[in-house]
């Protein structure tokens, strides 16, 4: 049985553990598909180059570092993540890019370390399903947010067109854990992976938990066969 209890200093200690391949089986496992997820994602954001962004999980800072080369750019984007050793990695990316205005911290999702309607977007890629506790992050969000401000969650999903999740499966539960293991040489974080996925919450439960939270014009939008979603939302 895996374990999927998401104890922050368990989440944060199983990715500071293999943040030292983490892009790279970002990329490999998913066939580069990762890059074009996290740019769909900035576009819905419709920037305009005056906003602040929040990049909450941010992890190695790949979608922090996308909504500052956008064309426009966020103005500027903070990066929030517990794990020090991916935030480290994320720091060195964004020195090798030569990017200003970004601006990485420690801190965990349920406590953000924000000052209240501060940021104009929050985006959170991959990373609502490791939160031991999602509504209270989502909460923390909309509290963070200024008025009108809007929110885009980048997440897994198990596929319902029958073919296609069986093939997914096989590949979530199977392949996926083996190649991980191998490159990473950590037993546990790509088991846990497809475990986390089929545990939490179906598209239809997530975009009813933004509703309840307070977020208005909430909406769902399947990306690659539904093995992942954008959810997008505001707050009012």
């Amino acid at each position: 049985m895996i374990d999927v209890s998401k104890k922050p200093d368990r989440i944060a200690g199983m990715f500071d553990a293999i943040a030292p391949r983490y892009d790279f089986l970002n990329h490999l496992l998913s066939v580069g598909i990762d890059r074009h997820w996290r740019n769909r994602a900035i576009r819905s954001l419709r920037l305009t180059g005056r906003e602040r962004v929040l990049d909450l999980c941010t992890g190695t800072a790949d979608l922090a570092i996308a909504a500052r080369q956008a064309r426009p750019p966020a103005a500027g984007v903070v990066g929030v993540d517990f794990a020090g050793a991916m935030l480290a990695i994320g720091a060195q990316k964004v020195r090798r890019a030569s990017l200003g205005g970004i601006v990485l911290a420690k801190g965990d999702a349920m406590h953000i370390p924000v000052a209240d309607a501060s940021v104009d977007a929050v985006t959170i890629a991959f990373g609502i399903r490791n939160v031991e506790n999602p509504q209270m992050a989502l909460g923390d969000v909309l509290r963070v947010l200024r008025p009108g401000g809007r929110l885009v969650v980048l997440e897994f999903a198990i596929p319902t067109t029958p073919l296609v999740r069986t093939v997914y499966l096989s590949y979530f539960r199977h392949i996926l854990p083996r190649i991980g293991r191998a490159v990473s040489r950590h037993d546990a974080a790509y088991g846990y992976l497809p475990a986390s996925v089929g545990a939490f919450a179906s598209p239809d439960a997530f975009t009813t938990l933004l509703r309840n939270v307070g977020f208005r014009d909430v909406s769902a939008d399947p990306m690659t066969f539904g093995s992942v979603y954008l959810y997008t939302a505001r707050r009012g």
